[in-house]
């Protein structure tokens, strides 16, 4: 098989030129190119008058081997994905939080036949969606089922995004798995891959019915409460602060907003430290301006959708601003699980057709901007910002906004330009310097100015700044081993982003699949 990258194909070109276009890189006739897949799409915008696709494709050539001295040919073996060895374990795993990490390790163990229990606090996901909808609407918060919370994790109410930084090979696999539960297969080839939360919802239903068809079950409305260890090694965890069930495996996969399960691992000793995130807000603009900054004329085209973006500077004073989660043609959500504290996010729906564009805007802290050397340090400050935010937008879950122009000038806004807010249960104009610390808000005036020269108006007086977006990932690592196990229990597996091993749903996934590896390795 061979791997053949940096084919360019026109935007109106058809998928099967890239057969021809195949051969002629080889060096053969169109006819004995068989088995061709489509591997990586991407555009390529860099000349906006000349706007493209680059493809990567894997096929196999019929007959003689070809004699081809291309850097851009190589050749390549398929991506299977297999168990390790194990032993059956002694007890059923029990696996804390359905969101990505979760869901994949239990479907992981459910595959190798060890009828794991999957554990959410939150509803399924059907339930959650007219939660999640109900507080956007009348501002009545469910601190247990809500963005955070629920089936499918936080990343169920974002934009899908599958893309990652990571090289693992168990990626093949978490992609295979979402195209198996409904997942376009297009995800397997984008360079930008996406699922939208109105398709992501079915896919993390089809993945529930896999686990338990396997043998495994899924428990919500369970929350995780205590541990019982002994000698340092687990012997059973506590649910809804009464029933005991024991176990020696436990993977703890609850996601970056579980505040309360934080505080009481603490002070039950389990190790962890305090990790850097980032903190801002949710800029918008009209998708129209950002289609055009990036395509040029070719915005609008058929092909080529809502225009995404991806910014990072690094300022003078060794402080990075970027821009997380872009959410093309998408809304900013209330994303709140905590009552009297108000926290923004972004999600789209696969059509991706909604009149702005949204993405966080944040800048990089660490320890040294927490003022004290407690592991839960980091999350202690997301927590004032959030109560900070509730008060300054008067209450009821509406969240501060102000207009770029005017946040450049440090005044609050009186009205909106072209840009209105997507956020709902409603907005409130203030000041995001009553809410962000200083070195946090300065550094976003700093950020805006030096993107907008690489995004034609991206700084542009009207775009819409609504806070805070204090939640983009984990304040708090849990110090674990090679094995995946705590450092200070055997048998305790922390994992995904909320243990701070990942960020994002696939390399969540990942983790999920490696940290059910480890278990079945220790077993």
């Amino acid at each position: 098989m061979y791997r053949i990258t940096e084919i360019a194909l026109p935007l109106d070109g058809q998928e099967q030129e890239l057969r021809a276009l195949a051969a002629k890189r080889l060096h053969v006739e169109p006819e004995r190119v068989c088995a061709l897949s489509l591997v990586k799409k991407s555009v390529d915008a860099r000349k906006k008058n000349d706007v493209r696709f680059i493809c990567t494709v894997e096929c196999e050539v019929s007959g003689p081997k070809p004699r081809v001295k291309d850097p851009r040919v190589k050749a390549c073996e398929p991506v299977v994905y297999q168990l390790p060895e194990f032993r059956p374990l002694q007890s059923r795993p029990v696996i804390a939080g359905a969101g990505p990490a979760g869901l994949f390790a239990a479907l992981i163990l459910a595959q190798a036949g060890q009828r794991p229990i999957l554990i959410e606090r939150g509803a399924d996901v059907d339930a959650r969606t007219q939660q999640v909808e109900r507080f956007w609407r009348s501002g009545v918060l469910d601190s247990n089922t809500n963005v955070q919370f629920g089936e499918g994790g936080a990343g169920a109410f974002s934009d899908g995004k599958l893309n990652t930084g990571i090289k693992d090979p168990r990626m093949h696999k978490v992609l295979q798995e979402f195209v198996n539960a409904g997942a376009p297969r297009e995800i397997c080839w984008e360079a930008l891959p996406h699922v939208g939360t109105d398709r992501l919802c079915e896919v993390v239903k089809n993945l529930r019915a896999s686990i338990i068809s396997l043998g495994g079950e899924v428990w919500f409305h369970t929350c995780l409460t205590d541990l019982r260890i002994s000698d340092g090694v687990l012997k059973a965890v506590q649910l809804n602060g009464g029933q005991w069930l024991d176990t020696n495996c436990l993977i703890l996969a609850v996601g970056h907003s579980a505040r309360d399960t934080f505080r009481w691992l603490n002070q039950a000793g389990i190790p962890m430290e305090q990790k850097a995130f980032s903190l801002g807000a949710r800029i918008e603009h009209l998708q129209a301006e950002i289609d055009r900054a990036q395509y040029g004329g070719f915005a609008g085209h058929p092909a080529l959708g809502a225009a995404p973006y991806k910014l990072a500077v690094h300022l003078e004073n060794g402080r990075g601003v970027y821009t997380f989660c872009m959410c093309p043609g998408g809304q900013v959500v209330a994303a709140a699980s905590e009552e009297g504290r108000v926290v923004t996010n972004g999600m789209s729906y696969y059509a991706r057709d909604g009149i702005n564009a949204n993405a966080a805007l944040l800048v990089g802290i660490g320890p040294a901007d927490f003022d004290s050397e407690h592991p839960l340090a980091g999350m202690f400050l997301q927590e004032k910002i959030e109560e900070q935010a509730f008060r300054v937008a008067g209450g009821g879950y509406r969240a501060p906004v102000q207009r770029v122009g005017d946040f450049m000038q440090r005044r609050v806004s009186t009205s909106f330009g072209a840009v209105l807010p997507t956020y709902r249960p409603g907005v409130a104009f203030a000041s995001l310097d009553a809410i962000l610390p200083q070195e946090v808000a300065g550094a976003m005036r700093q950020g805006l100015l030096k993107m907008n020269a690489r995004l034609r108006g991206f700084a542009h007086p009207d775009a819409l700044l609504t806070g805070p977006e204090t939640r983009s990932s984990s304040p708090v690592r849990f110090l674990r081993g090679a094995d995946c196990q705590s450092l200070g229990c055997r048998g305790l597996y922390p994992c995904g982003e909320g243990a701070g091993w990942a960020g994002g749903i696939t390399s969540a996934a990942v983790d999920g699949i490696r940290c059910a590896e480890a278990v079945l390795r220790n077993a």
